[in-house]
């Protein structure tokens, strides 16, 4: 269930145990406690608003934080006031006080295994099997194993299996944690790494196939080059995860194609810019000197515009791989993979260690991308 935790030490000082309790303080006490609420509680029509409402509490929420941040800030002394699951690994090893729920304001929430109708009969047997084995502190114990101890996901559910498979039977004995150098360099490591690049080159391919020609098209009128810069230019003002979602709703689904289309539109600007400005660079006199010789459009387009725009086409293309190399990152919340996976997997279970090691991966590549970006650009001036 949700409910609001504080440090042991400042509810025994505060004299709480219920959120009437926390209602009741006086308003010099409440509004001195600095409250950290998750972004999705804070929007739930189970959450914050309601809740203070039902409760009449006088807290300020304030702005909305991950929950794993929330609880390390708590733990840190940053933050007083939290929202938690009663399953939360925190609550055991940080010693917080749950307040009791004593107006019922919370429903009943009930975890369901929701699984596709041609799942084999033998999967479904073994899933009902774990039916009513896990009690809530159970669950709380054995996410402080994953989320505190380090232990993977993995040797936690079989040690749980195996303590409830027979009589007696011990768990396994716990994996000692990885070091960073380990889990830097583990197995995902490579298949991300292909993820992350094939989402950075398709989307500045595409961003090429499409802005390139129309930046010639416009290239003409200074009212059309405008325009366009300016509407490539507004699609860079829409926050990522905004674009994401608003991609995912149009195509019906999640995953790689979203992600890749959102990207595409981040790398427009600077291909279209640098597009327009290289080949506004291009002396007229030059232009003209090739129509002089009997060349047609297209061939002093080709033999004079192009070449001599390049290096400045070149330096929006770099400016486009290496944005769209941290920018990809996201892409991990809707499926698409990448680097971003292990920093999105870190912030879930608050591991900065799991976070470094995708962006560690991710810095290094885009250094990788402009130095070798650079060294092409480098040789085509020579």
């Amino acid at each position: 269930s949700y409910a609001l935790a504080l440090r042991e030490a400042d509810a025994a000082r505060l004299n709480l145990r219920s959120l009437s309790d926390l209602a009741r303080l006086p308003a010099p006490q409440a509004a001195a406690l600095r409250l950290g609420l998750s972004h999705e509680f804070l929007v739930r029509a189970d959450g914050w608003p309601a809740l203070a409402g039902a409760y009449n509490l006088k807290l300020r929420p304030g702005a909305g934080l991950d929950h794993g941040l929330a609880l390390k800030a708590l733990a840190d002394g940053q933050l007083d006031v939290v929202d938690v699951y009663t399953t939360d690994a925190p609550i055991q090893r940080l010693g917080l006080r749950v307040l009791e729920d004593d107006r019922a304001f919370f429903p009943r929430y009930d975890a369901v295994l929701l699984a596709r109708a041609d799942l084999p009969a033998a999967a479904l047997q073994a899933l009902a099997a774990l039916q009513g084995r896990l009690s809530e502190a159970r669950m709380v114990a054995l996410n402080a194993q994953a989320e505190i101890d380090r232990q993977p996901f993995a040797e936690v559910a079989r040690g749980f299996l195996r303590a409830e498979g027979a009589e007696g039977a011990e768990p396994a004995t716990p994996a000692p944690r990885p070091s960073f150098h380990a889990r830097l360099f583990a197995p995902d490591l490579l298949p991300l790494l292909g993820q992350h690049l094939l989402l950075v080159a398709g989307s500045v391919l595409l961003a090429l196939a499409l802005g390139v020609p129309l930046a010639i098209w416009a290239s003409g009128s200074p009212r059309l080059s405008q325009w366009l810069r300016s509407s490539v230019g507004l699609l860079q003002t829409v926050p990522s995860l905004a674009l994401l979602a608003l991609l995912i709703a149009l195509l019906g689904r999640i995953g790689f194609w979203p992600a890749l289309l959102a990207l595409t539109a981040y790398a427009l600007l600077p291909i279209v810019a640098n597009t327009l400005a290289g080949l506004a660079g291009v002396p007229k006199g030059l232009i003209d000197a090739g129509r002089s010789l009997g060349l047609r459009e297209a061939q002093v387009l080709r033999h004079i515009r192009l070449p001599l725009a390049l290096p400045v086409l070149l330096a929006g293309i770099n400016t486009a791989a290496v944005t769209n190399v941290g920018t990809a990152t996201v892409a991990a919340f809707v499926g698409a993979g990448g680097l971003g996976e292990r920093i999105v997997s870190g912030l879930a279970v608050n591991d900065p260690a799991q976070m470094l090691a995708g962006a560690l991966p991710a810095a290094l590549l885009a250094m990788g991308v402009q130095w070798g970006l650079g060294w092409v650009a480098g040789r085509t001036q020579r």
